[in-house]
């Protein structure tokens, strides 16, 4: 009976590999893959391929392309709103019709808009056709590549030491953190520290010159203060009544007296070997006190904070961004390899940093994604810029003005400006 059984489960299992006419199944084909920006975006339901015509879900593509969407389960249409190259596009696409209705305009589809797993599926041509995504298929890999269109933001850059000779490109921004000062090894706001002071002038152009020259052209100048608690000299001013309100006074008056704008808070390396939610707590002090301070001046405050997948837990997102114009979200040094001190941060982690920032409810529209361009190569810049279209955050910042060269200028045009909107 067992040898019979053998025989028999053998034979059900080769009748399962071969067709009823004698020839080998067809294995199915792999699921279709979409890169946008050259980072995979993952869909609920996947794409297909229908009398030839490759179909997307519609909803997620559109809105990690900017594009409000709305349902009208009524008629089975789905209606869109974008500006696509600066205008206003309204778009509508109804199930079963082959037709849709562009600014009102009739336009023909390759096939009908479609339901599976309640995603209104239509044609791939369409995203660039009408909201000005580049589009193409690769058949040998199953995958649809997807470059987003031009997007503004807020742009900022970071002019360090060395910024001189790359200042023309500080017209491509909407806002400038000048760094020239920081908090020492004593818990002291100082401007002659080793590594971050005022600079010397340069010719005829002094600091305070190229401050208010940013200014006069719109651009917003922001006061960097940078600390880091490599020796516990951030923890010993945020916990030392004295020290703490000696820095705000120095913050205060040096942002007042020399005309800048806003302060960017750069304080870091806090919760790695301390209590996280203590130093939470400290932190968040000295902002609450720095913006009671800087609010009647109209001087608003930025902040710098590691990303949340990183090792730093010092840093309440949700409280800090409710005190700030914005978080910069520091993305970078993963360092997956650590033998390789310079080499592209990984899409994946940066990504998985934004999400975090929003499952924490953090508004997109106040995380601007940190992007360290000596890590990157103009080829990769573009990465970063595309996640934060897809997520539609504030904007991106620079780190730092002295490696942002003409070929990153030109790469990060391709896929931002600065935003217009003041």
């Amino acid at each position: 009976m067992i040898k019979w059984g053998k025989i028999a489960l053998a034979a059900l299992l080769t009748l399962s590999i071969w067709t009823g006419n004698g020839a080998p199944a067809k294995a199915a084909a792999p699921e279709i893959k979409i890169v946008l920006d050259n980072v995979p975006l993952p869909f609920a339901t996947p794409p297909l391929i229908h009398n030839g015509v490759t179909f997307l879900p519609f909803r997620t593509l559109a809105q990690s392309l900017g594009v409000t969407v709305q349902w009208d389960n009524g008629t089975k249409t789905v209606h869109a709103q974008a500006e696509v190259n600066g205008t206003p596009k309204q778009v509508a696409l109804t199930l079963g019709q082959s037709t849709a209705r562009v600014n009102s305009q009739a336009v023909q589809l390759l096939e009908a808009p479609m339901m599976k797993n309640n995603q209104v599926l239509i044609p791939l041509n369409f995203f660039s056709s009408q909201f000005g995504a580049t589009v193409s298929w690769t058949q040998s890999t199953r995958t649809v590549t997807v470059v987003s269109p031009q997007k503004q933001m807020h742009l900022r850059t970071f002019y360090a030491l060395g910024s001189y000779g790359q200042r023309a490109h500080m017209a491509d921004m909407n806002s400038v953190a000048f760094g020239w000062s920081r908090i020492n090894e004593q818990g002291e706001l100082v401007l002659d520290g080793a590594d971050y002071f005022w600079p010397l002038p340069a010719g005829e152009d002094t600091p305070e010159s190229i401050i208010a020259g940013v200014a006069t052209e719109g651009i917003t100048p922001y006061l960097m203060v940078y600390s880091v608690d490599g020796r516990g000299e951030l923890t010993k001013m945020l916990s030392d009544p004295v020290l703490r309100n000696k820095a705000l006074d120095g913050i205060v008056e040096l942002a007042v007296e020399k005309g800048f704008e806003g302060v960017q808070l750069d304080l870091e390396g806090l919760g790695l070997h301390l209590d996280p939610v203590a130093q939470q707590r400290l932190l968040n002090r000295f902002v609450e006190e720095l913006h009671t301070r800087l609010t009647p001046l109209g001087i608003g405050i930025s902040i710098a904070v590691p990303p949340p997948n990183g090792w730093y837990k010092g840093y309440d997102y949700v409280k800090l961004a409710s005190l700030s114009e914005d978080l910069v979200l520091m993305a970078y040094d993963y360092r997956p390899d650590p033998n390789q001190t310079r080499a592209p941060e990984p899409n994946a982690s940066v990504d998985q940093a934004i999400r975090q920032l929003l499952e924490m409810g953090v508004p997109k529209e106040k995380i601007v994604l940190g992007i360290h361009l000596w890590n990157e190569t103009p080829a990769t810049v573009g990465d970063k810029l595309g996640l934060a279209k897809r997520y539609g955050l504030k904007g991106a910042a620079f780190w730092r003005l002295t490696f942002q060269n003409d070929a990153f200028a030109e790469a990060i045009g391709r896929s931002v400006v600065k935003s217009q909107q003041w």
